[in-house]
């Protein structure tokens, strides 16, 4: 059944790349439009290097949401085909009266239920196929997916950078993400080996990358740089140097001690052998251009997608540290303050400027640290003027009670006139300030609901 529903969702994607071809041998300059965290901005990065190697020219632009008056600029532009990327689903409607053909590649499950099949559109989403696209594929792997025709086997590296972007290679791949591996497996593009999974271990001094190290947590550790150092100094290894500097008993050592803590610590660590030592590991790349996402510099995230190894590459390294360190002291600020409980969710809120860049990613981290309750979903509030800006997270173990925060978020936020949606597991909304107690308990009650 999952073979068919996969050849299902690879014809549709034939049917793009098809659509794309078209345009690209008639030479028009292709309009691309993706989202601004790290899925979105490699699903850009995958389908213009796509475009590229067909000789074809291309016009990007990243943005947060797709709000009406990006529509509605985008409505005036004069292009002959226009590509979404990592979003689009949830407007059909809209995107079906722009004047060139279009291609929407996203993997939310919110998707326009009053949209009309119109002969302009290809829309490819694993959700239309019985697919889970919080786990099966990325938007950057519909990306590949619409590539793949082409036969770029040195995209699927790109490609599996969303993945890890989104969360979704967390216990191991599934669904396309396997057939996307394979492809950069057989090719060469892509290697596997078994290895700590610690972030940026080739470039960090030790203490700082086992500090930094949030996916798996290592609880007492990650976000804890004193602690990481301690750590170290209690096992006789020298906490300065890199992984690579220690001898072999003292790499044993470390790796015996650090599986005690959490022994998701160790297992498949996925790369890309002919990348540059900083871009090599797929995770450690993924972190890269999530940073240039959070720190608003999408376009410095894109080039380095797009090839550029000197300047963006060295921006995005500064913009890594600065968003670590804003990762730990908002880590900090939740054991400090930990959230507040609803019945059936707990909330944080946040007006500071640095805070509200990582709330999302904090409230994961808060989870799987244990620092905030796991058997509730976390609802991060970041106000924005007159709106708040919301971050869904909660877990696995979650969901499979019935919780779906894509539907709860999109629900809750069209009640007070605003908009949401996205995965059971991590959803986003916005609305306006002055509804945000009244939101935050419809999403309570719609929770409830979901957990009968």
């Amino acid at each position: 059944m999952i073979q068919k529903q996969q050849h299902s969702l690879l014809n549709k994607a034939e049917e793009a790349c098809d659509l794309l071809r078209k345009h690209l041998e008639s030479d028009h300059v292709v309009r691309v439009i993706s989202h601004n965290d790290a899925d979105g901005i490699s699903a850009a990065g995958v389908i213009c290097n796509a475009i590229s190697r067909q000789k074809g020219k291309f016009h990007v632009t990243i943005v947060p949401r797709l709000k009406e008056s990006v529509i509605s600029r985008i409505r005036k532009e004069k292009y002959k085909l226009f590509v979404f990327c990592d979003m689009g689903s949830a407007s059909l409607t809209e995107l079906g009266r722009l004047k060139g053909d279009v291609i929407v590649a996203d993997h939310h499950q919110t998707i326009d239920k009053e949209a009309k099949s119109r002969e302009n559109m290809v829309h490819v989403n694993p959700h239309l196929h019985g697919l889970d696209g919080t786990r099966d594929v990325s938007a950057s792997g519909v990306s590949y997916l619409i590539s793949r025709p082409m036969n770029y086997p040195e995209l699927a590296g790109l490609a599996l950078v969303g993945a890890f972007g989104d969360m979704q290679c967390v216990g191991g791949m599934q669904g396309i993400n396997k057939t996307i591996l394979k492809d950069g497996l057989e090719a060469g593009t892509v290697e596997v080996r078994e290895d700590l999974k610690l972030a940026r271990m080739s470039q960090e001094p030790l203490y700082r990358a086992i500090s930094h190290t949030f996916n798996p947590a290592i609880p007492g550790i990650s976000a804890d740089e004193e602690g990481s150092r301690a750590f170290l100094e209690k096992l006789g290894i020298s906490y300065g140097v890199k992984f690579r500097e220690l001898g072999n008993e003292e790499k044993d050592i470390l790796k015996d001690e650090l599986i005690k803590i959490n022994p998701n610590v160790f297992g498949n660590v996925y790369s890309i052998p002919k990348e540059v030592p900083q871009l090599r590991n797929i995770e450690d790349y993924s972190k890269l251009v999530d940073a240039c996402g959070k720190n608003k510099k999408h376009g410095v995230g894109l080039s380095i997608c797009l090839g550029d190894r000197e300047k963006s590459l060295e921006e995005a390294e500064a913009l890594l540290e600065r968003y670590q360190d804003n990762l730990a002291k908002g880590i900090g600020w939740i054991k400090k303050e930990g959230s507040t409980s609803l019945r059936n969710i707990q909330y944080i809120y946040t007006a500071d400027k640095k805070r509200k860049r990582v709330m999302g990613t904090i409230s994961s981290i808060g989870l799987e640290l244990g620092l905030l309750d796991p058997e509730k979903p976390v609802i991060a509030l970041s106000r924005m003027d007159n709106l708040v800006k919301i971050s869904g997270r909660t877990t696995q173990k979650v969901t499979g009670k019935g919780v779906n925060l894509g539907s709860a978020l999109e629900a809750a936020s069209k009640s007070f006139g605003g908009t949401g949606g996205g995965h059971n597991i991590a959803a986003g909304a916005v609305v306006p300030y002055k509804s945000m107690e009244n939101f935050l308990h419809l999403v309570d009650d719609i929770v409830e609901t979901q957990t009968g």
